[in-house]
């Protein structure tokens, strides 16, 4: 089972600029600027200012996405999340959403859209659950 991870975004939404960068920046674990321009102007048919990517990774930085070294002449970008940790994150988010909600009807059409398949895995998931609390109750 994941855990949450620890670090967390500010902001887990992302424009479609923004996902591109990121998708870019786990691609290649840590990029400049310039490497990330040219890998979108790879496609002949995208245009896209130089400044507009500094724009979008400064934004991806405040929102907690990515950390920048300035130790160099050229910044390098890094992602501080991997796109497993976003999943989780998404997921969680989610369900707790989901779970808040307390209405049944909500609940009992999700009930009646499963199929066997995904019975198994909540089943599983539930065991899961129960096998974790019931190791971090033992350790109190």
């Amino acid at each position: 089972m994941s855990p949450l991870p620890r670090h967390q975004p500010k902001q887990l939404s992302l424009g479609s600029l923004e996902a591109e960068i990121i998708q870019i920046l786990w691609r290649a674990t840590a990029a400049t600027a310039q490497e990330i321009h040219q890998q979108i102007l790879s496609d002949p048919e995208r245009e896209l200012a130089y400044s507009s990517v500094m724009t979008v990774l400064h934004r991806l930085e405040k929102k907690g996405w990515l950390s920048c070294d300035r130790s160099e002449r050229a910044y390098v970008w890094t992602p501080l999340v991997s796109q497993h940790e976003v999943q989780v994150l998404k997921t969680h988010k989610y369900l707790q959403k989901f779970l808040a909600s307390g209405n049944p009807d909500i609940v009992a059409a999700f009930a009646d859209s499963l199929d066997s398949t995904s019975i198994e895995k909540l089943e599983a998931m539930a065991q899961r659950l129960k096998a974790a609390k019931e190791q971090g109750d033992s350790c109190m």
